[in-house]
Formats: C-alpha cells, structure tokens, sequence
C-alpha cells in the first residue's frame, strides 16, 4: 500500500474508532438518565446515539474492508462497502424515528407520563453536546479529506445530534416550568413534542443521505462533472473532441472512462505522452481520481491542418 493511501487509511480508522469509543459513552450515560427521569426527549436522543452506535462500528469495519486492495474478484477496490455502510445507517435510523413517533403520539394523546428534571437530565445533554460537536468536526474533516461518504454519514448524524439534544434541553426547560404557569397547559407536553422534533430532524437528513448513498450504488455520475471534465480535456492543444465520458464512484475514488479523438498520425510516444497530459489535468481538479484514456486517431490530415 503506498504511503499516502496507508495514511489515509490510519487516519480514516482513527476517526472511525473514536466515533464508536464516544458514542459507547454518551448511549450509555442517556439510557441511565433517561430511565431515572422518565424522559421521552432523552430517551429518543439515547435510542439515537444507540443507533449511531451502531453505524459507528459499521463504519469502523467498512473503512477496514473498503481499505484492502483491489483482488481478481473486487477489480475496482472495496469501496463500496463505505455506501452500503451508509445506506444500513439510514435505514436504522428510520427505524428508529418511526419508534419515537409511535412513542410520542402516544404520550401526547393518549398516557401522560410525569417526568423528574434534575441536575443530570441536563448534564447528560449539555454532554452530549460537547462530545458530538467535536466528534462531528473529526470526522467532517477526514470525510471532506477523503471523500468518505461512510465517515460523512457518520459527521451528519452527530452534527444533528447537538441540534436535537439543543431541542430536548429546551423541552426540559418547558416541562420544569408548566407547574409554575398552570395556564399554559401545551408545556407539560414539550418534551414529548422535542421529541419529535428530533425525528423531523433526524428524517429530513437520513432522506437526504440516502438519496446520495443509493446514487453512488448505482453508479449515478456526479452533477456537472462531466461538462467539466470535457471543458479541461479540450482546452489542450492536439485534443479535437472529448466523448463517451464514464464515471462513477467506488467508495471514495472516483472512475473516469473517456475517449478522446487526436491526430492519428502521430507516434505512439507522442499520443501516450498526450493521455498522460489529460490525467495529469484532470487530476488536478480531481486528486487521486483513475482514468483510463481511449485515443482515437484523427485520421483526414487536411481537416487536421485547418484546425
């Protein structure tokens, strides 16, 4: 393995392991609180740390299985175990938003649950908080630095998570302070309703990540590459046309398949020296992308001089 890929793997299985070391932790320590106060709020954040305790250690093992080497039976790498990572994650955590749904509805209308704020509901919380902000922003940055839509996944999950555990806070608030205005009946209900608003948000991002993860696994091509990739090819000299682009993403690698028509009269030297060119080009917009160049000859000399 070549010694910038190593490093990216290391530092991809760090961020991967610290996720899971942290999200034992605080899964914990809400469960706890959780069950002494009655909290719905909280005990919807620890169902949802659960679960991106979960999809931590899938993705630790997807960014250990994505790294190995391409071998005759996976000739693309395993990368797209890093987008099937991703799309188990969604799928638990709309699981577990339809529980927290089901469970709120059923205490907003139907068996009102008395719950005990204390001192540790909201430690558990600011917590939680503290730990996501700074897990999120690790994992952010190996995700952005690698193109690791597994560690995104990760980063988007634990970025909601200070939101949502923001809203539940607020919810505590609320339901402390209904038995002090009586009048303002909707209070006793805040927490249960924090709780669903921590499924709108948690639903709103597992969509959107979703849509991007089954985009990569049927090997949708990026937005706008395509034009950007035949506007670099054709601005160099001794490239006449750029067709029959093909890309998709393997994990964090991107493929790049394309044909370019040349002078068909040149040495082979020359027209290889030409393809390396167009990789090195591409490359710079693109880092560590792979592409494979198909040359076709140009073949009508006196159409070649005029151009």
């Amino acid at each position: 393995m070549p010694q910038h890929t190593e490093n990216g793997y290391l530092e991809k299985h760090s961020a991967a392991l610290s996720s899971v070391i942290a999200a034992v932790g605080l899964t914990a320590f809400k469960i706890v609180v959780g069950l002494a106060t009655g909290s719905l709020g909280i005990l919807a954040e620890a169902a949802h740390s659960g679960l991106d305790l979960v999809a931590a250690v899938m993705t630790f093992f997807a960014i250990k299985i994505s790294g190995k080497p391409a071998d005759h039976h996976h000739t693309y790498g395993h990368g797209k175990v890093e987008n099937l990572s991703a799309l188990f994650e969604t799928l638990l955590l709309l699981v577990t938003c339809a529980w927290i749904i089901y469970e709120a509805i059923h205490r907003l209308f139907f068996h009102f649950v008395e719950i005990d704020v204390t001192f540790w509901s909201y430690a558990v919380m600011v917590t939680s908080i503290i730990i996501d902000a700074s897990r999120s922003r690790v994992l952010f940055r190996a995700a952005k630095k690698y193109n690791s839509q597994a560690l995104e996944a990760d980063a988007l999950h634990f970025s909601t998570d200070i939101w949502s555990s923001a809203v539940v806070i607020l919810g505590l608030a609320c339901t402390q302070l209904a038995p002090k205005f009586p009048q303002f009946e909707f209070l006793h209900h805040a927490d249960a309703a924090a709780a669903l608003f921590v499924a709108a948000i948690v639903i709103y991002i597992s969509v959107k990540l979703g849509r991007r993860t089954i985009n990569a696994l049927i090997d949708a091509a990026p937005e706008g590459m395509e034009e950007k990739i035949v506007a670099i090819v054709e601005a160099l000299p001794g490239i006449i046309d750029c067709h029959r682009v093909r890309l998709r993403y393997i994990g964090s690698n991107l493929f790049i398949d394309i044909h370019v028509l040349m002078n068909g009269d040149q040495t082979l030297k020359q027209a290889h020296k030409l393809t390396e060119d167009i990789e090195k080009n591409i490359q710079l917009m693109i880092p560590n992308a792979d592409i494979t160049v198909h040359p076709e000859p140009f073949l009508d000399n006196k159409k070649w001089e005029n151009l």
